[in-house]
């Protein structure tokens, strides 16, 4: 095989492969001889398929993995011996220009970009710090008692808080809906299901007490048919309860996993998964801050155009998968993503850069501990474990995330950097 480099441009390299069909011919027919000693094919029994019969059914795919491979061969050893520094995947055409007897191939490869110093050193960050209270487990806990409550009806006037079940009707351009009867609604007072007016009139009000109201509605109002007009509703109060909230004791506890049914027991557990979520939200804004101080210093450095191009689809695609579950349709193009592209494409590479420039290597005991947190949010652990391990590509992922956080440590650590106390509520807003 003959293997030529040639430039174009600062940032991507052709790399051309050329090699003689009767090689790879060589190569094919030896493939199908082995595979006609063993497959099975009905009709015919074991190694004495006709070769014929081996080549129609096997050979596109044979020959397919054969170029692919001699091609990936050729391309490392070329990014070898030229030391580039590849970015992303390689882009492979056919040459069409090749000549009788030959197969000519074309890899575009995208270099990464020269950055010149990395001095860490010269970075500004903000590192939060954040811990774990007393008062966030007790608001975890009545959180945990929230979602356990049950509803009790109750024979007084509608308090904020309350479920409230309604019967409402509306009439708007003299048009009632619905036509005939009354619709039935159930809302939280307090919680912005309905209009804020309506609700507000609710408030006060005695179980089968009725009341009318015009309300003018916003013209971005959720309704189409209604939106910017004056609508008059009439609604019933069919009957309100209040939420009562179940006590923590044993049968409450144990209801969450916790066997013994002891609260120092649960009051731990809770910390644990509260100081779990708060060290990923940590990372998050650390992550944030390095990210922002690195595009700052580096934002004139050229980026290859593909792997930016590459990195919009994949956001505008989470983007509109974002938008289906809700049931939305994102009306944004990939282009609007190309600037957020470029950033998360620069600091990538930058931090690769610094892992590769200072000889970083994965930590393992960082990724068995971040395999066990993970593992720990489930109720069978050794599920979790078993399937990375046996899911390359999932424990590839999760390989290059322990690494990015390790080096965006190993980077904080190195800058000027200051801390900055936040409460734990702080820490998780984004």
């Amino acid at each position: 095989m003959q293997v030529s480099v040639e430039s174009n441009g600062s940032l991507e390299r052709r790399v051309i492969f050329s090699l003689p069909t009767s090689d790879v011919d060589a190569q094919v027919g030896s493939r199908l001889r082995e595979i006609a000693h063993t497959v099975r094919i009905k009709g015919f029994r074991p190694g004495k398929v006709p070769a014929k019969v081996v080549e129609q059914r096997y050979g596109d795919q044979v020959r397919a993995e054969i170029v692919d491979g001699l091609v990936r061969e050729g391309l490392d050893k070329a990014v070898r011996e030229n030391e580039l520094k590849v970015a992303g995947f390689p882009k492979v055409t056919v040459d069409e220009s090749a000549a009788e007897g030959e197969l000519k191939y074309v890899a575009s490869v995208e270099l990464v970009p020269e950055f010149g110093e990395l001095d860490m050193e010269k970075l500004e960050v903000v590192r939060n710090t954040a811990e774990v209270t007393e008062a966030d487990i007790d608001r975890m806990l009545e959180n945990l008692r929230s979602q356990r409550a049950t509803w009790v009806k109750v024979e007084r006037e509608a308090k904020p808080g309350d479920l409230v079940n309604l019967e409402i009707s509306s009439i708007v351009d003299g048009v009632r809906t619905p036509a005939e009867g009354m619709e039935k609604n159930a809302t939280v007072l307090g919680s912005a299901g309905i209009y804020p007016e309506v609700e507000a009139a609710i408030v006060g009000m005695q179980p089968g007490e009725e009341k009318t109201l015009d309300v003018t509605l916003p013209v971005d109002w959720h309704m189409p048919q209604f939106a910017g007009k004056t609508v008059t509703s009439t609604f019933r109060l069919v009957d309100a309860a209040e939420q009562a909230l179940p006590e923590v004791n044993a049968a409450f506890i144990r209801s969450f996993g916790i066997k013994s049914g002891e609260v120092d027991q649960f009051r731990g557990e809770i910390r644990s998964n509260l100081e779990r979520e708060l060290k990923g939200a940590l990372m998050l804004r650390l992550r944030a801050a390095v990210g922002d101080q690195l595009v700052a210093t580096y934002k004139d450095v050229e980026l290859p155009p593909r792997l930016v191009e590459a990195e919009a689809g994949n956001l505008h695609a989470s983007a509109a998968d974002d938008a289906r579950r809700r049931g939305q349709q994102l009306t944004a193009t990939p282009e609007a993503f190309e600037e957020a592209a470029r950033k998360r494409v620069l600091v990538g590479l930058l931090v690769g850069e610094v892992a590769r420039r200072n000889n970083l290597q994965l930590e393992r005991e960082r990724l068995e501990e971040m395999l066990r947190l993970i593992a720990s949010t489930y109720e069978q652990p050794e599920q979790v474990f078993a399937m990375y391990r046996n899911d390359q590509r999932m424990m590839q992922n999760l390989r290059n995330r322990v690494m990015e956080e390790q080096v965006i440590d190993w980077i904080a650590e190195r800058a000027q950097h200051t801390e900055k106390a936040l409460s734990f509520q702080e820490a998780l807003e984004r």
